[in-house]
C-alpha cells in the first residue's frame, strides 16, 4: 500500500496558485511565439514601403527593372513572412495540445473531487473552463497581446514621415484604446452573471433531467419547467444586456476606426496639394501603416468577450486547484489485513454545516463481519463512507491497520476496498469492465464473482454475455440486477474490508437468499465486513452489531449480547406500558410478546425505537 499525502493549498502568500504554476511552464515557447511576431509584425512594413517605392521611385522614373525588382523584393518578405506565420500558428497548437498533456490528468482528479466532495453532478464545467483558456492564450487572443505593443511603433514609423500625420495616428490609436476600455466597463461584470446565470439554468435543467422518469410519470413536466424558466430568462436578461452595451461600443469603435483610416487620405492629401510636403507614396504608405496600427486594437476588441470569459474561467479554475491540491504518494505501507479502529468520529457532509456524526467509538477487527443498524436519518451512510475513506472527518479518526484511511494512496488501496453504495450506478463500459472496476479483465476473478453473489447465469443470457455493454445505447437493467452485478464489483478479488450500505434493497427472495451466500463466502476469506441493513434475517450471519441514533452510538458489542439487550429494552417498556392498562389488554400484551419475543416483527419495532 502506498501513503497518501495531500499537499497543502499555499505554503505562503506569496507562492503562486498552481494554475498559474503550469501555465507559466509554457512561458518559453510563448517567448518563441513572441519572437515570431517580431519577425512577422517587421516584415508588415514591407507592403508600406513598397507602396511608397512604386509612387515616388517606380511611377516618377517609369524604370521598368525598378518595378521588377522592388516588385520581386516585396513577393519574397511575403512569401516570408507568410511561413513565419504558419510556423507560429503551428506553435500555437503544439502549445495548446502540451498545456492538455500537461494538465489533463490533475483536471480529471480535480473535476472527481469535486463531484465527490461538494455532490456535484455536473464535472463539464471544469473541462469547458480549461478549454476556454486554452483557446485564448492559444487563439487570436494571444495573437492580439503579441501584437499590440507594436502600435506605438507603426505610429513612430508614420511620424517619421510626417509628424503631423504620426499624431494623428496617435490621437486615432488613443481614441480606440479608451473605446475598448468603455467595452471592458460595458461588458464585465454582465458578461460574468450572464455565464453564471447560464451555468445556473443548465445546471438545473441537467440536474433534473436525471430523473425524466419520474418526471414524466407523475407530470411533473410543467412544474419543473416553471421553476427552470425565470433562470433561463436572467440568463437571457444578462445576456442581451451585455450584448447591447458591447454592441454599442463596438458599432462606434469599427465606425472610427474605419473613418480614422478613410481620414488619413484626407489628411495626406491636403500635405500633397499644399506645399508638397509629402508625397503621394507617402500619404499611401501611411494610410496602410495605421490601418496595420489600429488593426491589433480592434482584434483586442473583438476577442473582449472571450479574454473575460477566459479570466472567469481561470478564476473558477485556480480556485478548485486550491480546493482540491494534488494528491502526493509517500512511503507504500503493507497490504492491509482488515482491521478498523474509529475513534472520537466527527462527521459533517461536503456541503452542510450539520454534524451527522458524533463522538463515534468503535473496533472491529480482522474478519468480523458488523452490523450498522438504525433508524433513518441517524448516519448510517454517512459513517460508511467514512469507513471506506471517501469523506474525510471532520474530527477523530477511521483508521486501517493503524494508518488513516483517508490519506491512503486509493489507487493502491483501492483493491483491498468493496463498497456498494445505497444509489447503485455502473459505469458505462461491459458488464465484465464493471465487476472489474475497470481494471485488468481477469476472467476467473470476475466469473468468480458472478457466481458468488448469484448472477453468473443471468449475464450469460445476455445478447453478448459479459460483454454486453451497460449505459447509453446498451442494455437495461432492472434495480435488483443493477445491485448484484454492483455486489459482485464489491466483491471482486474478495478485498480485506467491504461495506455494504442496504445490499438487499432492491432484491427479490432469490437474490437475498444469494446475498447471505455471499457473506458467508466473505466470512470464509476473512474478510471485514460492514453492512447497513433494515432486514432483521441479515443480523443471522454477523458477528457484531452497531446500533447509530441521532449520529451517535447507542449500542456496540457481539451480536448476541446486542440482541439480549434490545429484547430486554423493548419488554421493559412493553411492561411500563401494561401497567397503565386494564387487565385483560395486559394479558393480549403478554401473549403478543411470547409469541414474537425471538422473531423478527418484535425485533424490527425495537431497532426502530432505538
Amino acid at each position: 500500500m502506498a501513503f497518501l499525502r495531500r499537499k497543502q493549498p499555499f505554503a505562503s502568500a506569496q507562492e503562486k496558485p498552481e494554475l498559474l504554476k503550469i501555465l507559466t511552464l509554457f512561458k518559453k515557447d510563448f517567448y518563441i511565439v513572441g519572437l515570431f511576431s517580431f519577425i512577422i509584425n517587421l516584415l508588415m512594413l514591407v507592403p508600406s514601403l513598397y507602396m511608397l517605392l512604386i509612387y515616388d521611385a517606380v511611377l516618377s522614373s517609369r524604370n521598368n527593372t525598378t518595378l521588377v525588382v522592388v516588385t520581386v523584393i516585396m513577393l519574397f518578405m511575403m512569401i516570408l513572412m507568410g511561413l513565419f506565420e504558419w510556423t507560429r500558428t503551428q506553435l500555437l497548437i503544439r502549445i495548446g495540445n502540451n498545456m492538455d498533456k500537461r494538465v489533463n490528468t490533475r483536471l480529471f482528479q480535480v473535476a472527481f473531487e469535486k463531484c465527490l466532495r461538494t455532490g456535484s453532478t455536473d464535472s463539464s464545467q471544469v473541462f469547458n473552463d480549461f478549454t476556454s483558456i486554452r483557446q485564448f492564450l492559444t487563439g487570436t487572443g494571444a495573437l492580439a497581446f503579441f501584437d499590440v505593443p507594436w502600435v506605438p511603433i507603426y505610429i513612430i514609423v508614420i511620424g517619421l514621415i510626417y509628424w503631423v500625420i504620426g499624431l494623428y495616428a496617435l490621437f486615432a490609436a488613443l481614441v480606440l484604446f479608451f473605446m475598448a476600455f468603455l467595452t471592458e466597463a460595458a461588458g464585465k461584470k454582465k458578461i460574468t452573471a450572464s455565464n453564471n446565470a447560464y451555468h445556473s439554468a443548465s445546471g438545473f435543467a441537467a440536474i433534473n433531467f436525471r430523473n425524466a422518469d419520474v418526471i414524466e410519470s407523475m407530470g411533473m413536466l410543467s412544474n419543473v419547467r416553471k421553476h427552470w424558466y425565470p433562470k433561463h430568462l436572467k440568463f437571457v436578461a444578462l445576456q442581451s444586456g451585455a450584448s447591447e452595451k458591447t454592441g454599442h461600443v463596438s458599432a462606434l469603435s469599427k465606425f472610427l476606426r474605419y473613418a480614422f483610416q478613410s481620414l488619413i487620405y484626407a489628411v495626406g492629401a491636403y500635405f500633397v496639394i499644399n506645399g508638397n510636403i509629402i508625397t503621394a507614396g507617402a500619404m499611401v504608405a501611411s494610410a496602410i501603416l495605421i490601418g496595420r496600427a489600429l488593426s491589433p486594437i480592434d482584434l483586442a476588441m473583438s476577442g473582449w468577450k472571450s479574454f473575460v470569459s477566459a479570466r472567469d474561467s481561470y478564476k473558477r479554475l485556480s480556485s478548485l486547484f486550491t480546493s482540491f491540491p494534488e494528491r502526493e504518494k509517500g512511503m507504500p505501507l503493507p497490504a492491509p489485513e482488515g482491521k478498523i479502529a474509529v475513534g472520537g468520529l466527527y462527521a459533517i457532509p461536503p456541503n452542510s454545516n450539520m454534524q451527522v456524526l458524533k463522538n463515534i467509538n468503535f473496533i472491529a477487527e480482522k474478519g468480523d463481519m458488523v452490523a450498522i443498524i438504525g433508524p433513518s436519518g441517524s448516519g448510517k451512510s454517512t459513517l460508511s463512507r467514512l469507513i471506506t475513506g471517501v469523506w474525510p472527518p471532520a474530527s477523530g479518526s477511521v483508521r486501517l491497520d493503524g494508518a488513516e484511511i483517508f490519506t491512503w494512496d486509493k489507487d493502491a488501496l483501492g483493491d483491498h476496498i468493496g463498497y456498494l453504495p445505497q444509489d447503485i450506478e455502473l459505469l458505462h463500459g461491459t458488464i465484465a469492465e464493471n465487476i472489474a472496476r475497470f481494471g485488468e479483465i481477469n476472467s476467473e476473478k470476475i466469473i468468480e464473482a458472478a457466481k458468488t453473489v448469484g448472477i453468473h447465469e443471468l449475464i450469460l443470457t445476455l445478447p453478448n454475455g459479459y460483454d454486453t455493454f451497460i449505459g447509453e445505447g446498451g442494455v437495461v437493467l432492472s434495480g435488483g440486477q443493477k445491485q448484484r452485478v454492483a455486489l459482485a464489483r464489491a466483491i471482486y478479488g474478495f478485498p480485506a474490508l467491504v461495506v455494504l450500505d442496504e445490499p438487499d434493497s432492491n432484491l427479490d427472495d432469490i437474490g437475498g437468499h444469494a446475498l447471505l451466500y455471499t457473506l458467508s463466502k466473505l466470512k470464509e476469506k476473512k474478510s471485514t465486513v460492514f453492512i447497513i441493513t433494515h432486514r432483521n434475517h441479515i443480523l443471522s450471519v454477523v458477528d457484531k452489531i452497531l446500533v447509530i441514533s441521532n449520529g451517535t452510538v447507542q449500542m456496540y458489542g457481539t451480536r448476541t449480547d446486542v440482541l439480549n439487550a434490545i429484547i430486554a429494552s423493548q419488554q421493559a417498556q412493553q411492561q411500563a406500558q401494561a401497567v397503565q392498562k386494564p387487565g385483560q389488554e395486559q394479558e393480549q400484551e403478554r401473549e403478543n410478546t411470547a409469541e414474537t419475543g425471538e422473531g423478527g416483527g418484535s425485533l424490527g419495532a425495537g431497532l426502530n425505537e432505538v
